[in-house]
């Protein structure tokens, strides 16, 4: 297998796992309609299409034009909140996009798919840490559009012999040294707590203190997003023998609001405030993954999923991009050639 085609390849972990099928010498078709995404995130070796999956024909018209040989599928909206407000965007985005994706791969004789899902498949958890035979009840739109991708991957396998796993994805966060965390609209902690440090906001806001937790603040599970990638290139790896499978991506490691704050108070040296508010609806105390089936059946361990680590990759690459994939402007007093600097990616 040498050609493998990324959708949702200009967004956080979608770019990241073209810079890294492209090191391991995969040739890579990125494809992304750039909606959420920055052009600049995929990188030049891969080559590069514009196109919504929503758009049946331009799909089709991709596999036409590229023998592709399996497919790595991130492309989704997926704001949590948004889905609760606006849940026919994420039906018809997330599923509709998937049914044309593999409408086209099945007319294409493309059978092995990598499935982006989401710890939000299982809602609130009725135990802890969760596993994958918890029960999958979604509390909004974004969470049961993915719980939906899954179930039809499910018929796929069974009626047309392909080869799909679903990855869920607990928090995943950190950085590559190339490529990071840079999204138009920011709700994720840790890149928020980076944006207060860098003194894009003035404060952190911390969503209650009454939890059923070590400090009183909700504790999450995080995944360096660079260890995630490693699961799904030993998916693509053992693709053959994978049918239905559904995997846990996490640490298996939690850590509260407070801790991350510090944490990152630390790294970065800043004493980003933070302001108690009330908790947000819906929110759970503990989110924390077993990923035990993905170290038993694929070998997978996180090498780089301890809380330091991920905020200091996270901060090395905001402070070699403070403006994200933003080109940075210089003095027009400095000569010509160094006059705009883009980002590296």
């Amino acid at each position: 297998m040498k050609t493998i085609l990324v959708t949702g390849a200009a967004g956080y972990v979608g770019s990241i796992c073209v810079e890294t099928l492209l090191d391991a010498g995969f040739q890579v078709i990125a494809l992304d309609n750039l909606q959420g995404g920055k052009r600049e995130a995929i990188l030049p070796a891969a080559r590069f299409a514009e196109v919504d999956l929503c758009n049946e024909a331009a799909v089709h018209s991709v596999f036409q034009a590229e023998r592709v040989e399996a497919v790595m599928h991130f492309a989704a909206l997926a704001d949590v909140s948004t889905s609760v407000v606006y849940p026919h965007l994420f039906f018809k985005n997330n599923v509709t996009g998937t049914l044309n994706l593999l409408e086209a791969m099945l007319a294409h004789g493309v059978k092995k798919l990598i499935f982006s899902s989401t710890a939000a498949v299982y809602g609130e958890p009725q135990y802890v840490p969760i596993d994958e035979n918890h029960p999958q009840r979604p509390v909004n739109s974004y969470g049961e559009s993915k719980l939906a991708i899954e179930r039809m991957l499910s018929w796929y396998v069974s009626a047309y012999q392909f080869r799909c796993v679903s990855m869920r994805y607990f928090n995943a966060a950190g950085a590559s040294a190339r490529l990071g965390e840079d999204r138009f609209r920011e709700s994720h902690l840790i890149p928020c707590l980076l944006d207060v440090a860098q003194g894009k906001k003035p404060e952190i806001a911390i969503y209650g203190s009454g939890y059923a937790t070590k400090d009183g603040t909700c504790l999450r599970d995080y995944v360096h997003v660079r260890d995630i990638i490693t699961a799904h290139l030993l998916c693509l790896e053992h693709i053959e023998e994978l049918h239905a499978d559904v995997f846990n991506v996490g640490h298996g490691i939690g850590y509260t609001v407070q801790e991350v704050l510090q944490e990152a108070r630390n790294i970065t040296g800043h004493p980003i405030p933070a302001r108690m508010v009330a908790p947000r609806p819906g929110d759970p105390a503990v989110l924390l993954a077993t990923p035990e089936k993905l170290r038993h059946r694929l070998g997978w361990r996180p090498q780089r999923s301890d809380l330091r680590t991920i905020i200091q990759d996270a901060w090395k690459w905001r402070l070699a991009h403070p403006r994200g994939y933003e080109p940075v402007t210089v003095p027009q007093s400095q000569p010509a050639a160094t006059q705009l600097q883009h980002t590296e990616i």
